[in-house]
């Protein structure tokens, strides 16, 4: 089989997690994670750009064969799930302007993927993601730990 390169996405308005995986028969290795980071004092509009811009930059950079995005299908803040809702929709977007096939994903599949127990605590999945990948400390901030998890879970439920 050949090496294939998952970008994880944990979308946000305000902060977008992003997580860079290789993986081959099922074994994988972290090349890069971080967040992309906009101000609440931008205009919707600006915000919105600058995810699309730094998503552009990480998959010309990393060059992925697929995007796998958190899903949104419940959320207890309705103030949020509007600008989140249009943070996914950009990255949508950017993924087909780049004809990279997208994977959605529910927090719930992350945690069954990567600690094995769907009712699993943030800390647990951040642990867990922290042994899968053997990487030093726990991935910081919790969005970028979060959009690794979501590139776990696409290995685990495909058949890379």
């Amino acid at each position: 089989m050949k090496r294939v390169t998952i970008m994880g996405i944990d979308p946000g308005t305000a902060t977008t997690g992003y997580g860079i995986i290789n993986a081959q028969n099922k074994e994988f290795n972290c090349i890069d994670y971080g967040v992309i980071k906009t101000s609440a004092q931008w205009k919707a509009e600006d915000r919105l750009n600058k995810i699309k811009d730094d998503l552009c930059e990480l998959i010309e950079k990393y060059q992925p064969d697929v995007l796998a995005v958190e899903s949104l299908f419940f959320f207890k803040n309705a103030k949020t799930i509007v600008p989140v809702s249009q943070a996914r929709g950009v990255i949508l977007m950017t993924a087909s302007l780049n004809q990279i096939p997208v994977f959605e994903y529910t927090p719930l599949q992350a945690k069954m993927a990567t600690v094995g127990y769907g009712r699993a605590e943030k800390k647990q999945v951040q642990e867990m993601v922290k042994i899968l990948l053997e990487l030093d400390t726990i991935p910081k901030p919790d969005d970028a730990a979060d959009a690794l998890a979501i590139a776990i879970c696409h290995i685990s439920n495909s058949s890379i």
